[in-house]
């Protein structure tokens, strides 16, 4: 599974919360690391010795010296830090000089100057803080974008508009998301000034004004003396002529703009709302994404031989051509690669990815290769942009589990990596990750940083007391507890709902892969609520977003607007498509690859009724066809096939990749045996996965852990470990 039979293939996935690693050795030995995504490891004093040497927990592991010039900090104290002189595994001693004095039951955060997939890579390697990384390829997933534009911490750009335009983007679709809200308060834009542009292009892109870019200078210099360094451009009708859209964008890089962004070069399609708003949102991150990726590649250091980055559509990039606009769901889109590879290998085609971590929980579906969508939104940012079809809900282990004072919710609001969940012992507050620990769902000697229960049960009692309080309603931990549960299930199940029934797919024709740190843990009480009878649960679900890094492909997407009735071009649609594939090989030749394994995977029409607005994307076999495939896929998505109406072709698209590697389904049939529980959570069976060898056959109720996940097996389920050490679970009929 190596890129390179000399050295490591590392593949990191960085989220809200955490950050996994897998590092395959050039022997295909395989290791594992999960760090905090704020570049942190925590770990819990147990004895105070002489000379500020520390007898530590939570750090078993790591290798001698790693974190040596970190900082160190106790977790509810922040004002004092020290910097961190020795650590030795065998003796688990750490050495810190500095003002910092810690005692017995201290729990500390020792805090790296590196990004986290540096971090991560140090700790799965066995690499200390000022060791050289040895030689590796990198292949990253990252919310790094994400945070920043839902945080709001981009760099605001200046946006070069058509005149008379200047304010479309605080315009928008004029779509209120609350109908019968008295206050309208509309987002504020992610844009600096709006500069109106004298020039202006007829609808087939001839010219009605020309430009005149030597009367910008003023503006450019104004804009560039208070610090604006992104720029977005987006001219009227530019995706019928992109010439005027060129030639500013090219006098802003020359006159000291360090981020141009044109928007015909983004997504070349109709529509200056959508365009206009994706050229601000790529200004806007550039800055935060080129930085970041310069950070890694930096603290890797000369043992880096290639990185590579995950877009939103599944593909990896070089990051010379990565943009920030395709970043969004870099994480999810590699945990939606790593359920095709697992299902394939399980036997099973037709699958529900349902990835719970630490701050959301994100799913998809997966029916024999990707289902893209081409334009989705990130907060309050609206993207003309490829992207896996993923529904993402705020409900994850870190998802802030409390009493409004009118009702209980789950979410929105997340703890993140700090301060984390309640038993992190770090001041957070309740949780999902704590409603399971208190249930007994959860192993706290599993958990790679120290765990305090105390800290959760404070914050549960102090919730109860507020219930009490404001209701009058009397009601038991175990209650409290069990409806927070039942609360985010229901929320889970029904993003799955908008990813299969609102699409035209029944949820009970799939098998639900349960992955992510808490995925299992909430799997059969979510696919009770959908009709889902099977359940696969890949080994290392864990971390299988970082798994999906290393099949996912490198590839390129090409596009053509088109915007033309489909009679009158059908002809045409062959050499128009042979031409974006031989755009799209050139681009992944200039990656190193040979021609004969590129392949073109996917050919994409965008259809619609005349007249209408909304498109349907229909596979492409033969143009021929398109009418009858474009019916079919109408009345399965919305129930009826209206009489034969001509269509419009909006644009086509292609992707163009490596070949496929080839999953091969394990046909083994493991005899079936009953194992031994390891122990019990009151009456309820626990088992190590580790020790369950093919063929384990567990009845629910029970629990099943593992180090970085745990899975729940409710009544009424099965569980059995497959060929591939995979858990499948079916509900009894």
């Amino acid at each position: 599974m190596t890129e390179q039979n000399s050295c490591w293939s590392v593949w990191v996935d960085t989220g809200g919360t955490f950050t996994d690693c897998l590092a395959i050795a050039p022997s295909g030995e395989v290791r594992r690391a999960k760090v905090l995504s704020s570049s942190a490891l925590r770990g819990r004093v147990t004895e105070v010795l002489e000379g500020g040497r520390y007898r530590v927990e939570g750090l078993a592991g790591l290798p001698k010296d790693l974190p040596v010039g970190f900082t160190c900090a106790r977790l509810d104290e922040s004002a004092l830090a020290a910097r961190v002189s020795g650590f030795d595994p065998n003796e688990s001693e750490l050495s810190i000089d500095g003002p910092l004095e810690l005692k017995p039951g201290d729990a500390f955060e020792l805090c790296s100057p590196d990004e986290a997939p540096i971090l991560a890579t140090r700790v799965a390697l066995g690499v200390a803080a000022n060791g050289s990384i040895p030689s590796f390829t990198l292949r990253l997933a990252t919310t790094r974008g994400t945070n920043a534009l839902l945080e709001r911490r981009g760099s605001p750009p200046a946006l070069f508009i058509t005149r008379g335009f200047g304010d479309l983007l605080r315009i928008g679709t004029q779509q209120r998301p609350d109908l019968f809200a008295l206050e309208i308060k509309k987002p504020a834009p992610l844009y600096a000034e709006a500069i109106e542009i004298e020039e202006r292009l007829a609808a087939d892109g001839s010219v009605l004004q020309h430009l005149d870019v030597e009367a910008l200078d003023d503006s450019i210099k104004r804009l560039l003396h208070a610090g604006i360094e992104s720029a977005a451009v987006a001219l009227l009708h530019s995706h019928r002529n992109s010439t005027h859209e060129r030639t500013l964008a090219d006098r802003l890089r020359k006159r000291g703009f360090r981020y141009v962004c044109a928007s015909s070069d983004l997504a070349e399609q109709i529509g200056i709302l959508g365009r206009a708003q994706t050229a601000v949102v790529n200004a806007y991150l550039s800055p935060v994404i080129d930085a970041y990726l310069q950070n890694v590649a930096s603290q890797a250091g000369p043992g880096l031989r290639t990185l590579h980055v995950m877009t939103s559509a599944g593909g990896l990039v070089q990051p010379k051509d990565y943009r920030a606009k395709d970043s969004l769901l870099s994480g999810p889109a590699g945990g939606v690669a790593g359920i095709a590879s697992a299902g394939t290998k399980s036997g099973f085609t037709r699958l529900i990815g349902f990835d719970m971590g630490g701050t959301s929980t994100d799913v998809s579906r997966w029916d024999g290769d990707f289902e893209y969508i081409f334009e989705h939104d990130v907060g309050d940012a609206h993207l003309v942009a490829p992207a896996l079809a993923i529904e993402t809900v705020a409900a994850g282990g870190g998802s802030v589990c409390q009493f409004d004072g009118e009702r209980l919710r789950v979410g929105p609001e997340s703890t993140g990596a700090s301060p984390g969940p309640a038993c992190y012992g770090a001041g957070g507050p309740l949780s999902l990750t704590d409603v399971n620990l208190l249930l007994g769902r959860l192993n706290p000697a599993a958990f790679e940083i120290p765990i305090f229960p105390d800290d959760a049960q404070q914050r549960l009692e102090e919730t109860l007391r507020a219930l009490c309080e404001r209701t009058g309603t009397t009601m038991s931990e175990r209650e409290l507890l069990e409806g927070f549960l039942a609360i985010a299930n229901e929320r889970m199940a029904e993003a799955i709902r908008r990813v299969s029934v609102r699409k035209g797919y029944d949820p009970r024709d799939h098998t639900l892969v349960a992955f992510g740190g808490a995925g299992a843990q909430h799997a059969c009480g979510v696919a009770e609520l959908l009709g889902i009878t099977t359940i696969l649960v890949p080994e290392d679900a864990g971390l299988l977003s970082a798994v999906g890094l290393g099949h996912a492909m490198i590839e390129r997407f090409a596009e053509r607007s088109v915007l033309a009735p489909l009679a009158d071009i059908v002809e045409s649609i062959t050499t128009w498509l042979d031409d974006l594939a031989e755009e799209a090989m050139k681009a992944l030749q200039c990656e190193g690859l040979v021609r004969d394994r590129i392949v073109i995977r996917r050919r994409i029409a965008n259809v619609r009724f005349a007249g209408q607005d909304a498109t349907l994307a229909i596979e492409l076999d033969d143009p021929s066809d398109l009418q009858k495939d474009f019916e079919r896929r109408y009345e399965a998505l919305y129930g009826y096939r209206p009489e034969s109406r001509p269509l419009e072709v909006v644009s086509l698209r292609l992707v163009v990749s490596e070949r496929p590697r080839t999953e091969v389904q394990n046909a083994t049939v493991p005899i079936a045996y009953m194992p031994k529980p390891a122990g019990s959570v009151g009456e309820v069976p626990t088992y190590r996965r580790s020790e369950l060898r093919a063929g384990a056959q567990v009845i629910g109720p029970a629990l099943i852990f593992e180090a970085h996940s745990a899975t729940v097996v409710e009544s009424g389920w099965t569980a059995s470990i497959d060929a591939v050490r995979a858990i499948v679970l079916r509900r009894e009929p």
